[in-house]
């Protein structure tokens, strides 16, 4: 299981990776692994400001549909297009070409209730 040390994570399986004042986010190596082959990525909400644990998307699996959940407040202010025709990219590298959104932060101190990787480590076992 890839869990990348530079990154930090939500109870709900999403990674946050902080560029400045903006973030990338996306979904674990765990959860796409969980959800199956990924067909489908619903992002609506670009440009619009949400708050944490609020739900920026949808993610459609063979098997299911998960909500997709803001691990911090603030705009979303891109959305990976390419994951319109290849969603696949989200099974394939989740952590690079997977990613699904940008995010302008709205309060970094957030950032200190996220999981650090060994966290997520121990809460997926």
């Amino acid at each position: 299981m890839n869990i990348p040390e530079d990154l930090k994570y939500t109870k709900d399986h999403e990674w946050i990776r902080v560029e400045g004042g903006e973030a990338v986010i996306g979904v674990t190596d765990f959860a796409q692994s969980e959800l199956g082959d990924i067909v489908f990525v619903e992002i609506e909400t670009e440009g619009e400001e949400l708050e944490k644990e609020e739900v920026f998307g949808t993610v459609e699996a063979v098997k299911t549909v998960s909500d997709l959940f803001m691990p911090v407040s603030g705009e979303v202010i891109a959305f990976n297009d390419e994951l319109e025709d290849a969603p696949e990219k989200v099974n394939e590298d989740p952590y690079g070409e997977g990613w699904m959104i940008r995010v302008k932060i709205a309060d970094l101190a957030q950032l200190d209730e996220l999981l650090s990787a060994d966290d997520y480590r121990n809460l997926i076992g």
